[in-house]
């Protein structure tokens, strides 16, 4: 489907909840002294996740020494993190010795998969040593400088009837399941020196299964939004000091209704400390994420959100053979992106591992945005996955032009957070690369770049790819005369005629954005 111009404003306004929606259209109707007082209120944090599995008790070979065990804060330690969040479960057990909840792996022996039996071993032959393996994180956490936050999701419970769970049961609508997940909360909160807790209500589908039937979330939405005040007083009176509660939610404000997600009464109330909007199914880093509706609501009640840096620019979801990391360049610009918007701080997690000096370098960059701001970026546009628009988080590309037709124009939404006009002097170059499979030379294209056509700018072709490098090309636009601005951006494509003989259409695969900055300028027009 074609976008225009105006849909495209006039949907962003509408997933922003304000006219002329940009990247700092957030934070744009506060003046300026209210503005600066509310942002000292909201606590600044640069977070980093670790699942416990993947890239931690999963690989280390049992039994477990301490420096095994300290390496997921070692190997972040020195960088900007300052915040470290543990996935404690998923929904077959616990990643620690609960005294109210199934340890992982207490009921699947003897094991067949090796990553299982280490994790097991390697927490028993923590224990032997007289450690509690979510005790040993803790501590080092603190001894790093960094506040620690047990994340649990909230509709994983193992050791409890099957039953419960959705499909065939219904999830957090029985209390039984509620009052489980409370216990293990409140396990966190006291037995552990934890900073706080986080309720990861996101991770469905993909991580857990859903939070309710779909038939069940109008009935039990209060139910929600009643048991996480229940959660948040527990917090606020733990004794010593009060907990903090934290949030993983959608992206989007349909989502959140459609999964009995009441974030706006948990603001109102108080009964959150930070949100973390996300679909954890989608792995892929999106600099354009639709989340100005929800900073712009949890600012209202100096509630910080923190963006999620998802960890691919392409995975198998999108179409990729392998999965892409995004590179600190491309890291880097999402999270200008984020910065723009208004978010009070970021979060990763799953970069490349083991974490080595371009992982290091992207989380030493993360918590100050001014490190980031006159540096290179590319502002790689996101891909479909088709799980994430089931549950309505889409995205622009791919797109198909099924034939040559001047009259439609094929649109691509981005933000883009340099401001190259007061960094002019310090801009080496701008380009705009686009992968355009069943493309020919001798195709006739319009490109335009917010209305102005990009004709006049020098244009290079290569081959679409090395595998198969007849599937079409990548045009890489060297932006002089015509440059994208400091906030929304629209660049339009309509294919208007193809040779003689040639029929059919082509796709826009990738679209990125790329600006380097250099001591000098580039040129004498700069």
């Amino acid at each position: 489907m074609a976008i225009t111009r105006r849909n495209f404003v006039q949907r962003t306004a509408a997933l922003a909840g304000v006219t002329g929606a940009g990247v700092s259209g957030a934070a744009a109707a506060a003046p300026a002294d209210s503005a600066e007082a509310s942002r000292e209120k909201r606590k600044h944090r640069t977070i980093y996740f670790n699942d416990a599995r993947h890239y931690y008790l999963f690989v280390y070979e049992p039994p477990m020494s301490l420096a095994d065990a300290w390496s997921p804060i070692d190997e972040v330690a020195g960088t900007s993190v300052d915040t470290f969040v543990y996935g404690v479960a998923r929904s077959d057990g616990l990643f620690y010795p609960s005294k109210v909840g199934q340890q992982f792996g207490a009921d699947i022996q003897p094991f067949e998969m090796a990553a299982y039996w280490r994790i097991w071993e390697n927490m028993q032959s923590l224990a032997a040593q007289g450690h509690d393996p979510l005790k040993v994180l803790i501590d080092r956490a603190h001894s790093k400088g960094m506040d620690f936050f047990a994340s649990l999701r909230m509709s994983a419970y193992g050791g409890m009837d099957p039953a419960y769970q959705v499909p065939d049961g219904r999830g957090l609508a029985h209390k039984e399941v509620r009052d489980h997940q409370f216990e293990v909360l409140k396990e966190l909160m006291t037995d552990y020196e934890t900073e706080g807790v986080e309720l990861d209500f996101a991770a469905a589908p993909g991580g857990m299964p859903p939070l309710f039937r779909p038939e069940d979330v109008a009935e039990f939405t209060p139910v929600l939004t009643e048991y996480v005040r229940e959660i948040s007083s527990f917090a606020k009176g733990r004794s010593g000091r009060p907990a903090a509660v934290g949030a993983r939610v959608y992206p989007t404000e349909a989502m959140c209704r459609d999964n009995g997600l009441d974030v706006w009464t948990w603001l109102s109330e108080g009964l959150v400390d930070y949100l973390v909007p996300l679909l954890y199914l989608d792995f892929t880093l999106d600099p354009n994420m639709p989340i100005d509706w929800l900073i712009r609501a949890a600012h209202e009640h100096d509630v910080p959100v923190y963006g999620m840096l998802q960890p691919y620019t392409q995975d198998e979801a999108t179409g990729s053979a392998v999965r892409i990391y995004a590179e600190p360049e491309v890291v880097r610009a999402a999270a200008a992106n984020y910065w723009a918007r208004g978010v009070d701080g970021l979060y990763a997690w799953f970069l490349s591992w083991p974490l080595g000096d371009p992982q290091r370098q992207i989380l030493s960059e993360l918590g100050d945005k001014d490190l980031i701001a006159e540096r290179s970026k590319r502002y790689v546009q996101r891909r479909r996955s088709e799980r994430a628009v089931e549950l309505g988080y889409d995205a622009t590309l791919p797109i198909k032009i099924p034939s040559a037709d001047s009259k439609i124009r094929y649109s691509i939404p981005f933000d883009f957070a340099d401001d190259l006009e007061r960094s002019k002097r310090r801009v080496r170059q701008v380009t705009l690369k686009l992968r355009l499979d069943n493309l020919v030379s001798a195709d006739k294209l319009t490109i335009l770049l917010n209305g102005k056509s990009l004709a006049g700018e020098t244009c290079l072709r290569t081959f679409g790819g090395s595998i198969a490098p007849y599937r079409g090309q990548w045009l890489e636009f060297h932006l002089t005369d015509v440059r994208p601005v400091q906030g929304s951006n629209l660049l339009e494509i309509s294919l208007d005629a193809r040779p003689p003989r040639l029929e059919g259409g082509i796709s826009v695969e990738e679209c990125e954005v790329r600006v380097e900055y250099g001591p000098y300028p580039s040129s004498p027009r700069a």
